[in-house]
């Protein structure tokens, strides 16, 4: 006996779906906000997910501050970016040069309302195989500096009752990845920090938020 619900499926032409029902970002995509007056940190900004990121923002209209470990790079980048944008060098896993930071955008382009926490890097190995200056190297740049920008830029967004932060994980902090221990560690860790300071801000006005991408093909 033929099964006349199956035939009916196989006989239907495949579903074409027209590429403007799901638009694909691509970089200076341009955000449909106007950010004349807002200042935004980028971390990890001269290179990759956080270079669009930083050019999208100044694309916007905001002052942007692109930090990178390589400071030469960063300048390069911001120039391209134009609207006032400046790079600064920055280990942002050391909490002085975080401070240093804060200071130097604070000073050179005003109060920080954006701060996007992007930087990030992988040490990739099996969990034996790991070793623990890797493991701290990865929770430190991933996860540690999150928490250390965001307590220096909060204080300034719960003053002017105002401020976003956005904070870049992984698909691997949901899932986990074979070979990623400390890395799925680091951005499963930021999912939670973002959430708990999502909640003890948003009544000031500071909203706190998170992305997690999957595999992106960057530089």
């Amino acid at each position: 006996m033929r099964n006349s619900r199956a035939s009916s499926l196989a006989e239907r032409p495949p579903l074409e779906i027209p590429h403007s029902a799901f638009p694909i970002p691509h970089y200076g995509w341009g955000l449909n906000i106007d950010l004349t007056s807002k200042v935004a940190l980028v971390t990890g900004g001269s290179r990759g997910i956080g270079k669009d990121i930083a050019a999208t923002l100044a694309g916007a209209g905001a002052k942007v501050a692109v930090c990178g470990r390589d400071g030469a790079k960063a300048q390069a980048a911001a120039a391209a970016m134009g609207n006032g944008a400046r790079g600064y060098a920055c280990d942002v896993a050391q909490a002085a040069e975080c401070e240093r930071l804060v200071a130097a955008v604070e000073k050179d382009l005003g109060p920080i309302d954006v701060l996007v926490n992007n930087a990030g890097l992988t040490k990739d190995n099996l969990l034996f195989r790991i070793a623990e200056q890797d493991w701290d190297q990865v929770l430190d740049t991933n996860l540690k500096a999150a928490f250390l920008l965001t307590k220096l830029a909060a204080r300034g967004m719960i003053k002017r009752r105002w401020g976003r932060v956005i904070n870049i994980s992984s698909v691997v902090g949901l899932i986990g990845n074979k070979g990623q221990a400390n890395y799925a560690a680091s951005k499963a860790g930021l999912l939670g920090f973002t959430k708990a300071v999502a909640k003890e801000l948003a009544s000031r006005n500071v909203l706190v938020n998170a992305v997690a991408p999957g595999y992106i093909a960057t530089e």
